[in-house]
């Protein structure tokens, strides 16, 4: 089994919870409120009064970077279904633009039902 982190924008959770759920993905957890970037330096501020030509913007460019809000999932999934996990995310989060998201695959040694006390694949949903 395997655990597949992804980081992607707040304002795609909603549809990535449904494609999930539609491809046979029906557990996972989500935490709000991490805050990250990549390796750009991006406010989004001030690139918008760039774009929109404002002078002080674009000075201000290329300054201090700033940590951008984001979601994190985690989806714990038997080994069978990690290509589709990725792939599921990856189609309903791709803009092309810097900021889609990152996935991370991760082995997971070990799972227990707390409720029943049975361990292995078999406490996964899928």
């Amino acid at each position: 089994m395997k655990e597949v982190m992804a980081v992607i924008r707040i304002n795609m959770m909603n549809i990535t919870k449904k494609a999930l759920s539609e491809a046979g993905i029906s557990s996972f957890t989500a935490t709000g409120g991490v805050h990250g970037r990549g390796k750009g330096n991006v406010d989004f501020k001030v690139m918008n009064g760039a774009q929109q030509g404002y002078e002080e913007a674009i000075s201000q460019l290329g300054h201090e970077p700033r940590l951008v809000a984001k979601r994190s999932l985690t989806i714990i999934v038997p080994d069978s279904l990690v290509k589709k996990t990725v792939n599921t995310i990856m189609d309903v989060n791709r803009t092309n633009k810097p900021g889609d998201g990152k996935i991370f695959v991760m082995p997971v040694l070990e799972a227990a039902r707390v409720r029943t006390g049975e361990c292995g694949d078999s406490v996964l949903d899928a």
